[in-house]
């Protein structure tokens, strides 16, 4: 087989580019954080129709992709009428303002950019300008729209997103290879208006409106918001926007109320008090002591005899020793100890937890089991069980087309970004968790817990399962106590805990089977044995007389 011949290496070349990378702007480019990253191969595996743009390339990632060309012509049209409507800003006045920002824009992104600099710009120019009037058009304020979509656009935009193509638009602006810098907005706005302070709620208004319609999660108005001088993109505009900032491993303070006058009184009383019942109880302790001390004594030496300690123990131990009698003496040993013993766990709260640790019973099970399910429009916070009162709140969750698409890449965000608790993965897992089945998310949609928007709970379920891949595992401690709580409810049932005992040690393990069967077999050889000699039949059929001696 011939050999794919390689373009030549240019090893000057090479050099000339390295020294200039070292070269120019090191200390500013160190100090420009990555906020736009590639999509983890773990995760693109799972899905790629997910993290990869359908419809419409925003950014550099996906500009070459030939199947997105389509879109370029409402991308410069968009450009046109951006520059018409906004007088103070001509789009080579904008293209201007972003080449002298090559440096920040490039540092944004994760991956090594091969574009030059004016490209870089008009590229940045034009999808700026495209976003902009989407998202004004998307934008809604008091029930009115803030503008009117373009002639053009209309096939593409419908605020009743009943259109396909606008919900693959929506879809392609919240992937995470698919966003751009929001300073490029910003910087957009800043020249129209002459104030970063109009920009700035000009955008969060958009922003606002675009993630209340994007989210998941249905949260009261009291729930916190993002800001836009935070927020590197979109994306991170809307995960801020679901995901509260909050400190989600620091544990609730407990305040006491102590008074503090008569404090003094009040500890003397119970001084003298303890002290009285502390000699009523001496004088109780001698005299029955006095009267069973030589009784007691006498028994616990025959208990404690070496006889008796041999006689106990003696036929346990040989009967435990015996490999096939060892199967049945360990399960019985596992089911009645070890339930309710608290482990310190010690360390281990540092620790990614282990996989066993996701598993939480299912929605149905947990039904049976006498578990009420109860809506919060909370948010992703609102998760808890009250092991009183058996009852496990969920926050409202709403599912449409683009649900999945925006919980794939805001979970991607927050594998790429956070190095601390992943709360919205961990919240993933705790869901897929509880729903297996059709019925489980059947359950869930009757309870007003799940807002279905699909055809089907069959297409909830599905969507649950296949969001089990994660980057890492993690530990937070608000769901994971959830989870911990539920687990030892469900666990400390004995109907579950007879279940596991005849699943774990009876129809799994064969060795107790073969054991059972060769019993069996033993038993049925020594009866034959003894009918053989003694003539059962004939014991049998005397057995089956009458008392009178007729049959």
């Amino acid at each position: 087989m011939s050999m794919q011949q390689r373009p030549p290496f240019d090893e000057s070349l090479w050099v000339k580019r390295i020294q200039q990378s070292i070269d120019d702007d090191l200390d500013e480019d160190s100090k420009i954080p990555v906020t736009i990253f590639a999509i983890p191969k773990i995760l693109m595996a799972t899905d790629p129709d997910s993290y990869i743009p359908q419809q419409v390339a925003i950014g550099p990632y996906h500009h070459l992709r030939a199947e997105l060309y389509d879109m370029e012509q409402y991308k410069v049209a968009a450009a046109k009428r951006n520059q018409k409507e906004l007088d103070k800003v001509k789009l080579k006045h904008l293209a201007d303002h972003l080449m002298k920002m090559e440096l920040r824009i490039k540092a944004s992104y994760h991956r090594p950019l091969g574009i030059g600099v004016e490209t870089l710009a008009w590229m940045m120019a034009v999808d700026v300008s495209f976003l902009f009037e989407f998202m004004q058009v998307c934008a809604v304020k008091e029930g009115k729209v803030i503008t009117r979509a373009p002639a053009r656009m209309e096939y593409l935009i419908d605020l009743s997103r009943r259109k396909t193509a606008h919900n693959a638009i929506l879809r392609d602006i919240v992937m995470l290879e698919n966003q751009i810098p929001l300073f490029v907005m910003r910087k957009l706005l800043e020249l129209q208006f002459s104030s970063l302070e109009v920009a700035d709620e000009r955008v969060h208004a958009m922003l606002a409106a675009l993630s209340e319609d994007l989210s998941p999660f249905q949260m009261a108005e009291s729930c916190h918001r993002a800001a836009v001088g935070d927020c590197a993109h979109l994306l991170e505009f809307l995960y801020n926007y679901v995901v509260p900032s909050t400190d989600w491993e620091k544990p609730a303070s407990i305040e006491i109320d102590v008074p503090e006058e008569d404090g003094k009184d009040a500890a003397e009383e119970e001084m003298v008090e303890t002290t009285h019942v502390r000699q009523l109880r001496v004088v109780v302790w001698r005299v029955v002591y006095t009267s069973v001390r030589k009784p007691v004594h006498y028994v616990k030496r025959v208990i404690l005899s070496k006889p008796v300690k041999l006689a106990v123990k003696l036929p346990w131990k040989v009967l435990s020793n015996i490999p096939l009698l060892k199967q049945l003496t360990q399960p019985i040993e596992n089911m009645f100890s070890g339930y309710g013993e608290k482990k310190d766990d010690g360390d281990d709260e540092e620790k990614p937890p282990r996989q066993e640790e996701i598993v939480i019973p299912s929605v149905t099970q947990l039904l049976d089991a006498g578990v009420s399910f109860v809506p919060t429009n909370e948010g992703i916070s609102g998760f808890n069980f009250d092991s009183k009162t058996l009852t496990l709140t969920i926050p409202v969750i709403k599912l449409d087309l683009n649900s999945e698409v925006v919980l794939r890449n805001l979970v991607a965000y927050e594998a790429c970004v956070k190095s601390g608790p992943m709360v919205l993965t961990r919240y993933t897992e705790l869901m897929n968790g509880i729903i297996d089945t059709e019925a489980d998310a059947a359950a869930l949609c009757r309870r007003g817990i799940i807002v279905n928007h699909l055809k089907s709970e069959r297409e909830v379920a599905d969507l649950w399962n296949g969001m089990s891949k994660s980057i890492r595992l993690t530990r937070v401690q608000s769901l994971d106590r959830v989870i911990a709580d539920v687990n030892k409810f469900y666990s400390d049932r004995w109907k579950v805990k007879l279940t596991k005992f005849m699943r774990e040690y009876v129809f799994g393990s064969w060795r107790l089977l073969t054991f059972l069967a060769a019993v069996v077999m033993v038993v049925l050889m020594c009866l034959q044995a003894f009918c053989q000699v003694y003539s059962c039949h004939r014991i049998l059929r005397i057995k089956a007389l009458e008392p009178d001696g007729t049959e």
